[in-house]
């Protein structure tokens, strides 16, 4: 079997694996092309750690669209290449501007340097339902690849959510 050198054998592994559900998530991630450009833009400066931020747009009919993509710092100092960390402060902030809006946090992002878009048992125990987790794999530098995914209704697995880009 040949692996691409950006699949480290951890993600083979079957703690990775059992991270995926096999079905689809119900919803869709509606997201611009500008706002796509700017997280990939985000990812590739960030590199080669990981950078993270929020998703800010509402959810109707199961579906996730995104209107904003709003930055967060990654406080993870130790293993920031591999690891990231949300500041709580950032959030706090982002969701107190958004009150009284009809805009609300509804997911979170982030890089993986050198690895693929695929979630990772650090990235299930800290998911929220509900929310769109989009990953951004960048590899030496460049975007190759952006996955979505949500957590399924038994809260134990990711499913992938298709990306639709908007104008």
């Amino acid at each position: 079997m040949t692996t691409s050198k950006f699949e480290p054998e951890r993600f083979r592994s079957s703690a990775y694996l059992a991270t995926i559900d096999s079905a689809a998530a119900p919803g869709h991630i509606h997201i611009s092309e500008s706002s796509l450009t700017a997280l990939f833009r985000e990812a590739e400066t960030g590199y080669p750690l990981e950078i993270c931020g929020l998703l800010i747009g509402c959810i109707n009919n199961g579906n996730w669209l995104v209107h904003e993509i709003r930055p967060v710092a990654n406080l993870n100092t130790d293993r920031a290449a591999d690891r990231f960390q949300l500041d709580p402060t950032g959030y706090q902030t982002i969701d107190r501007e958004l009150r009284g809006t009809e805009n609300e946090i509804i997911g979170v992002y982030h890089s993986h340097p050198d690895c693929p878009a695929k979630p990772s048992p650090t990235d299930l125990d800290n998911a929220w339902e509900s929310f769109a987790y989009p990953i951004i794999s960048v590899c030496e530098g460049k975007t190759t690849e952006m996955l979505c995914w949500s957590v399924n209704t038994k809260n134990n697995r990711f499913q992938n959510v298709r990306i639709v880009k908007i104008a």
